[in-house]
């Protein structure tokens, strides 16, 4: 028996006023782009259109076709086993990073390829360069320690035409940006959606919460018991989702870093998505002795998260840097 259908808002609010994803995903229209997701399509109990996020290549799918919609991407997959990422997060990052721009810019969104971010750890999908290079004709520098992603994401690159873009592997695991800025350079914006969890397996028993609650009934739930059960690998490979010291280790690792780079990039950013390790980031972010942090909140559903932002530069030097870099 059908359960009364429910009433859906017409917008997200809590999306970025101009995240392309503001409304709820119209699966016909996508499957018209990608034919390959319509088998994934089914009628929930409400009566709506939906797919299984529970099945890993449904997830895929989807986000092909929401690549191939929304931003003119036409060849785009993944390895199997990487990281598949909401689209909706990466995008509310992205145009989170073009307010924070502009507000050195005179109020002016800066567009074009003078405006130069760095990714690091773009992962396999390469998804914030195709959507920040999409939305706003910025260039990319996209690192990681993981080769078999960075091929992967520089193959996306490559068969889809995307300008602007380099692509260097980190080959230090212990370094953030140490081996990977070049002398000389100069970048806008750091990237950065970190590893959230510091062991392997606290990163096993967050993925098992997660697969559990995106399950439709219990014999999903008790495929998930067994942790060599493969379903678990769609879920992300191991450094997209631990390292020493987690979140916080992370970020705390790339504000020591930062400074010395605090002449060379305007703003350093990164997502935080547990709440409870914002107070030792802050700490260590008055102790580097940054000029200015912004903490600027992000929601997709009921799941919140921001991004931390801090710079060395005074707000003149910032005003400079941007009518020298890009022409205001």
């Amino acid at each position: 028996m059908q359960e009364k259908k429910r009433n859906h808002p017409k917008e997200k609010l809590e999306l970025h006023a101009r995240n392309k994803h503001k409304k709820r995903y119209n699966l016909k229209e996508l499957g018209e782009t990608v034919p390959e997701l319509l088998p994934f399509v089914f009628e929930n109990k409400y009566g709506d259109e939906s797919i299984d996020f529970f099945n890993p290549e449904a997830v895929k799918t989807l986000n092909k076709a929401l690549l191939k919609h929304y931003y003119g991407i036409d060849n785009w997959d993944l390895p199997e086993g990487y990281l598949t990422p909401p689209i909706p997060g990466r995008a509310d990052y992205i145009h989170n990073i073009a307010d924070l721009l502009t507000e050195d810019n005179y109020e002016e969104i800066p567009k074009g390829n003078k405006v130069k971010c760095v990714d690091i750890g773009v992962g396999a999908n390469c998804v914030y360069p195709i959507i920040g290079n999409y939305e706003y004709g910025w260039s990319f520098l996209a690192t990681d320690i993981d080769k078999v992603a960075l091929q992967n994401a520089e193959n996306i690159s490559k068969t889809n035409n995307l300008l602007n873009m380099e692509f260097r592997l980190q080959s230090d695991s212990k370094n953030i940006f140490y081996g990977v800025f070049k002398k000389d350079e100069l970048y806008d914006a750091t990237i950065c959606n970190p590893p959230f969890h510091a062991s392997a397996e606290e990163a096993q028993m967050g993925t098992v919460r997660k697969l559990k609650s995106l399950s439709r009934n219990r014999e999903d739930r008790n495929k998930i018991a067994s942790k060599d059960n493969p379903i678990l690998n769609f879920a992300g490979q191991n450094n997209e989702l631990w390292c020493e010291g987690g979140e916080k280790g992370f970020v705390r690792k790339m504000i020591l870093e930062s400074k010395d780079y605090k002449d060379r990039c305007m703003w350093f950013t990164t997502q935080v998505s547990k709440e409870s390790n914002l107070k030792s980031i802050y700490r260590a972010l008055r102790k580097a002795g940054v000029e200015d942090i912004r903490t600027l909140s992000m929601g997709q559903g009921t799941k919140k998260s921001r991004i931390i932002a801090w710079t060395f530069l005074s707000g003149r030097r910032r005003e400079l840097w941007a009518k020298k870099r890009w022409g205001k």
